[in-house]
């Protein structure tokens, strides 16, 4: 089954249930449990692409009503309008911003404006014992996005990583067809897989690259397909420790995927411009909470308040004021 864009369904049967058991005892008791969230971005694969692709796990993941196509890129012609390109996705995301204010227009990251908070500093403002964690194939969203250990971005926001692989080339020798990346792809998803299994961090962000050095060396077309079935692959192993979890301790886990950009229109190698393809990206989520922003064409900045709406994160309200994204989580 191919992930398709489907409209939510919403289900009573809670609502109702509650209900019953206000009448009966007077108050519903709810059970709580405590929220953890993971997010992945997986580089550079165009909605249609992904659509037209058999990806059983992610379907899994969004069941009936989790997937829906999404923007990147800011408003065109505006002074959000920013290039639709790898860091400038990521940093969209991490801030809730878009680059004329997080200041990340091209992948040298040169002058992060760390003014405009990660989701890694709110949750640890909100309380400094959360535990995350950074599963990355590219050093450089630690270190120059995240900054962490910056004092400027905020300090030690993460409590564990796992990255800094693409920077041992003996290890993992680089060839022209970057197939090295799948390899650390394989290597960060067991990384990710395995740790979030056994210790279930609050907040976790996954980065896979593969499809996008894919995508520059194939541009649409079969090996572009098998990558992201590939992917698909990868994303089931993240799925499986987050279900294991679910079930053996009280936790109600928020999973969420997405790409940073898509591709050109006429080769889909290239990206960075405004082109409706290069903007159009695609979220798929586990959650049973969506609103009806999340089937309008949500923003990449959308992800970001919907994440610490489910983390339930408190945010300093002058921080809070200066997010472009809004949440499509209830």
């Amino acid at each position: 089954m191919m992930i398709q864009h489907i409209r939510r369904q919403r289900c009573l049967t809670s609502i109702l249930l509650i209900a019953v058991l206000s009448g009966c005892m007077g108050a519903a008791i709810v059970p709580t449990t405590t929220p953890k969230a993971i997010f992945i971005i997986v580089d550079g694969i165009p909605a249609d692409v992904l659509e037209n692709t058999y990806t059983p796990i992610l379907d899994s993941i969004a069941d009936k009503n989790g997937y829906t196509r999404a923007y990147t890129g800011g408003e065109i012609g505006g002074e959000s309008q920013s290039p639709t390109s790898s860091a400038i996705g990521y940093n969209n995301l991490l801030t809730g911003t878009w680059a004329n204010k997080h200041n990340v227009y091209d992948n040298q990251i040169g002058d992060p404006n760390y003014a405009y908070w990660d989701i890694f500093r709110m949750a640890k403002e909100h309380d400094p014992t959360l535990q995350t964690a950074l599963f990355s194939t590219w050093t450089d969203n630690r270190t120059k996005l995240i900054g962490d250990g910056l004092e400027e971005a905020g300090g030690n926001k993460l409590d564990y990583t796992f990255d800094g692989f693409e920077l041992d080339m003996e290890r993992f020798p680089h060839d022209p067809l970057r197939n090295y990346i799948r390899v650390i792809d394989d290597l960060v998803t067991d990384g990710a897989a395995g740790y979030v299994e056994s210790n279930g961090p609050a907040l976790s962000w996954v980065y896979l690259e593969y499809t996008d050095s894919v995508g520059h060396g194939y541009g649409d077309g079969s090996e572009m397909t098998a990558a992201v079935q590939h992917m698909d692959g990868q994303i089931g192993k993240i799925w499986s420790a987050v279900q294991k979890r679910h079930q053996a301790y009280d936790e109600d886990w928020l999973i969420m995927v997405t790409t940073d950009h898509g591709r050109d229109d006429k080769t889909g190698q290239g990206h960075g411009n405004q082109s409706a393809r290069e903007r159009t990206i695609w979220i798929v989520t586990n959650s049973d909470d969506l609103n009806e922003r999340y089937y309008q064409r949500p923003a990449i900045v959308d992800i970001l308040p919907s994440i610490t709406t489910h983390l339930k994160l408190k945010i300093p309200e002058h921080i809070r004021n200066q997010l472009d994204g809004h949440s499509f989580i209830d």
